[in-house]
C-alpha cells in the first residue's frame, strides 16, 4: 500500500501560488521513495495507453482488452471506400476524424518529448507506438485523394439516440467528407499534423512508414491551405469556433519539426499575426501548441520566432495560480475551463505546462515573469504535478478518475461497450432499446472495467456524481487520455537501466 508524507517544498510554492487568488490546500504527495513515486506513475501510464484498445474499431488483433469484438467492419463501403479501423472517439459509436487526429497529434508529441521516460516502464514505447499507429492508419485511409479527406463515420444523431455495443451496431454509418468543393481546413490541418508529429515517432523504427506518414501529410497540408474553409459537418458535435488558424499553424510547425524544409518556417513566420495568447490547448484550439513547438525552435537559435514564444508565455501567465494575468480559475486544486468535460481542458494544459517546463530547463532559462511573479521551470512542473496527482486520485472526493487504477474510480462509465456485457460474454444482441432500458438506466456498475479511461472529471466545486447519465462528467474520451499520457510520462525517470514493471490486476485483461 503507498504511504503518504509531506514534501514541505512543494506546500509552500504550492500555497504561495494559490494565496494570490485566497485560496488554500495542502495536497498529500503519494510519494514515499523514489522508487514508490516511479512505480505509482508508470501504473498510471500503462493504463492511460490500454485505454486506446478499448477504444479500437473495425477488425481486433490479439490485444489486452478482452471485452471487446469486431466491430464496423462495413465502414466506407457506401462509397466503396475502406474505412475500417480508427478510434470511437469516447462513449459513442461515431468515429470523429477531427479528433482522431488531435489525440494522435498529442501521442506522438508524447513520444517524442518523453521518449526516455516511456521506454523506461516495461512494452509501454512499444504499446504508445500501436496506439499511434492504429490512429495514423486510419488517416492514411481516409485521405482518399489529394483533394479528398473523409472526416466522420456513423450519424451522431442516429448513433446518440442509441445504446448498443459496438459489436452489435446497427445505426446508420453515414459518411462526411471535406473537398475542394466543400472544405474544412481545421480538419485537414490537424490530420496533417498528425501524420507529421508520427512521422518523427516511427523514423528510425520504421523508416519507410514513416516516409509515407511525411508525404501524406505534406498533402493534406497543401489541401488544407489551397482550399480554406471553416470545418463544420459535424456539428453540433465538434464544430470549429477558433477557426483555421491555428491548426494550419499547428500543422506547420510540425512539418518544419519532422522535414526540416525552410518553406514551413517561412509560413509561420508570414502568418505571425495569427498567433496571439489563449488560456487552453483543445481540439478545438491549438494555438498553444503551435507557440510551444515554435518556442523550442526559437531557443534553437531562431530569434525571429519570438512571437511565438511571447505568447507561449502569455499562457503560461493565463493557468499558473498566483499569475496577476491569471483567466483560468482554480477549484480547490483542479484547473477549471468549462463544466463540460472540464478534464480535457486540464489535461491538455498539463501537458503543455509539462513540455514547456521541460524547454526552459533544457536551455537553462531562469523562468517567466507573469506581472510582479516569476515562475521558475521546477515551479512550472510542480504545479502541472498537482493535477496529475489530482487526476489520480488526491482531491477532495479522494478517488481517482482513471477507471481501474486505485482502490476508488468511476463506476458508471458512460460508454455503451463498457456497460453492457461482452459479446465474448453475452452472445445475443443487445438492440437500441434492451440497451437503454437494461444497462444505461442501470444503478449497476458496469461489466467491462475500461481500464485507464479517464472521465470528464468533477464540477467546480470538485464534486463527482458517478451517474452514467451525466455524460458531461462520466464520459471518457481519447484526448483527454492522449493529453494525460505526456502529462504522468513528464514525472517518471529516464532510467533505463531496468524497466518499470507495469501490471493489470483485472480479470478481464490479460498481458
Amino acid at each position: 500500500m503507498m504511504r503518504y508524507y509531506l514534501v514541505v517544498s512543494g506546500l509552500l510554492l504550492w500555497c504561495a501560488m494559490v494565496g494570490h487568488n485566497g485560496l488554500a490546500m495542502v495536497m498529500n504527495e503519494k510519494l514515499l521513495n523514489t522508487s514508490a513515486s516511479q512505480d505509482f506513475y508508470a501504473d498510471a501510464l500503462g493504463k492511460a495507453i490500454l485505454f486506446f484498445e478499448g477504444q479500437r474499431s473495425g477488425k481486433l488483433p490479439k490485444q489486452r482488452v478482452t471485452w471487446r469484438g469486431d466491430s464496423a467492419l462495413s465502414d466506407g463501403k457506401l462509397e466503396n471506400v475502406d474505412l475500417s479501423g480508427g478510434y470511437y472517439d469516447a462513449g459513442d459509436n461515431v468515429k470523429f476524424g477531427w479528433t482522431i487526429s488531435y489525440s494522435v497529434s498529442l501521442l506522438s508529441w508524447s513520444a517524442i518529448e518523453f521518449r526516455g521516460q516511456i521506454r523506461s516502464v516495461n512494452k509501454q514505447l512499444h504499446h504508445l507506438r500501436n496506439a499511434i499507429r492504429w490512429g495514423t492508419d486510419f488517416i492514411l485511409k481516409s485521405h482518399t485523394s489529394p483533394t479528398t479527406l473523409y472526416t466522420q463515420v456513423g450519424d451522431g444523431n442516429g448513433d446518440h439516440q442509441c445504446w448498443e455495443r459496438p459489436e452489435d451496431m446497427d445505426t446508420p454509418r453515414t459518411l462526411y467528407k471535406i473537398d475542394a468543393n466543400s472544405p474544412g481546413t481545421e480538419a485537414a490541418a490537424d490530420a496533417a499534423a498528425a501524420l507529421a508529429a508520427a512521422s518523427i515517432v516511427f523514423k528510425q523504427s520504421d523508416p519507410n512508414y514513416s516516409s509515407i506518414l511525411l508525404a501524406k501529410s505534406k498533402s493534406l497540408f497543401d489541401f488544407a491551405d489551397k482550399y480554406r474553409g471553416s470545418y463544420s459537418a459535424s456539428c453540433p458535435f465538434y464544430c470549429s469556433y477558433s477557426g483555421y488558424e491555428d491548426e494550419l499553424l499547428w500543422a506547420a510547425s510540425w512539418l518544419y519539426k519532422a522535414s526540416g524544409e525552410s518553406k514551413y518556417l517561412d509560413y509561420v513566420l508570414s502568418n505571425q499575426g495569427w498567433s496571439h495568447g489563449v488560456p487552453e490547448l483543445s481540439w478545438d484550439n491549438k494555438f498553444v501548441g503551435a507557440q510551444i513547438l515554435l518556442t523550442e525552435e526559437f531557443y534553437s537559435g531562431k530569434n525571429q520566432l519570438s512571437k511565438f514564444k511571447g505568447d507561449a508565455e502569455s499562457f503560461l501567465c493565463t493557468v499558473m495560480p498566483g499569475s496577476s494575468s491569471v483567466q483560468i480559475k482554480t477549484t480547490p486544486g483542479l484547473l477549471f475551463t468549462r463544466d463540460a468535460s472540464n478534464l480535457q481542458y486540464a489535461t491538455g494544459s498539463t501537458l503543455a505546462l509539462m513540455i514547456f517546463s521541460k524547454i526552459l530547463k533544457k536551455n537553462r532559462i531562469d523562468g517567466v515573469q507573469c506581472g510582479s511573479v516569476h515562475f521558475s521551470a521546477s515551479q512550472i512542473k510542480t504545479f502541472a504535478k498537482t493535477q496529475v496527482d489530482y487526476i489520480l486520485g488526491n482531491n477532495p472526493m479522494s478517488m481517482s478518475y482513471m477507471v481501474g487504477f486505485g482502490s476508488k474510480f468511476p463506476q458508471q462509465l458512460h460508454h455503451r461497450g463498457s456497460s453492457i456485457p461482452s459479446i465474448k460474454d453475452h452472445q445475443p444482441k443487445v438492440g437500441c432499446s434492451e440497451g437503454q432500458s437494461n444497462y444505461y438506466n442501470s444503478p449497476n456498475p458496469n461489466p467491462n472495467i475500461h481500464v485507464g479511461a479517464i472521465v470528464g472529471g468533477p464540477d467546480s466545486n470538485d464534486h463527482f456524481s458517478d451517474a452514467r447519465s451525466d455524460y458531461s462528467h462520466s464520459e471518457p474520451t481519447t484526448y483527454i487520455n492522449a493529453a494525460f499520457v505526456g502529462s504522468v510520462a513528464a514525472l517518471l525517470s529516464r532510467n533505463e537501466q531496468g524497466t518499470t514493471q507495469f501490471s493489470l490486476n483485472d480479470e478481464r485483461i490479460v498481458n
